[in-house]
C-alpha cells in the first residue's frame, strides 16, 4: 500500500515573520539542568526579534543561561484550495533580559501584557539565530481540526 507523500512547504523567512506578528501564543523551550522544559508565553515580534515578558524565575534565570527555541503554530483561515493548511514556525537563538534603559522604555511601550496574573516585570528579548517553518494540508481524515477538551 502506497500512500501519497505528505505536501508539505517550507515557509520562507518573511512568511515565517508575517505569522509569528499575528500569532498571540507559543512556546518557549529550553534545557535547565539537563532536562527540556517548556512554557507557553505570549510574545510580540519587535525589529526581527521577539520580546515577552516574565517574572523572575524559571523562564528568565534558566534562559539566559542557555539556548532557546520559540515554536508557535496554527491554521491559515483558507488557502484558497479549500484545505485546511497547519503552519509551524520555530525561532531559536538565545534570549536576554532588556536592561538598558532606553531600549526598556521603547520596549515597555509594546503591545505585550501578561495573561496570567501576578508580577511580570522582566522583559526578555530572544535574538534569532535561526528562523523556519513548515506548512502542510490538515488532514482531516486523521484528526479534527476542533475538539472539545474536558478537564476530569
Amino acid at each position: 500500500m502506497n500512500a501519497d507523500p505528505t505536501p508539505t512547504r517550507t515557509l520562507p523567512a518573511h512568511e515565517c515573520w508575517a505569522l509569528l506578528r499575528v500569532t498571540p501564543v507559543g512556546r518557549l523551550a529550553f534545557c535547565q539542568g539537563g532536562r527540556p522544559e517548556i512554557f507557553p508565553i505570549n510574545f510580540v515580534i519587535d525589529g526581527g526579534t521577539v520580546v515577552y515578558r516574565t517574572s523572575e524565575g524559571t523562564k528568565s534565570r534558566a534562559a539566559e543561561k542557555a539556548a532557546v527555541a520559540l515554536e508557535a503554530d496554527g491554521l491559515y483561515p483558507d488557502s484558497g484550495t479549500g484545505e485546511a493548511m497547519v503552519w509551524s514556525v520555530v525561532v531559536k537563538g538565545d534570549a536576554a533580559t532588556i536592561a538598558v534603559t532606553a531600549e526598556l522604555m521603547a520596549t515597555v511601550q509594546l503591545p505585550l501584557h501578561p495573561w496570567e496574573s501576578g508580577r511580570k516585570d522582566r522583559f526578555m528579548r530572544l535574538v534569532p539565530e535561526t528562523i523556519s517553518g513548515r506548512a502542510f494540508p490538515h488532514s482531516s481524515a486523521n484528526a479534527p481540526i476542533n475538539r472539545e477538551v474536558s478537564a476530569t
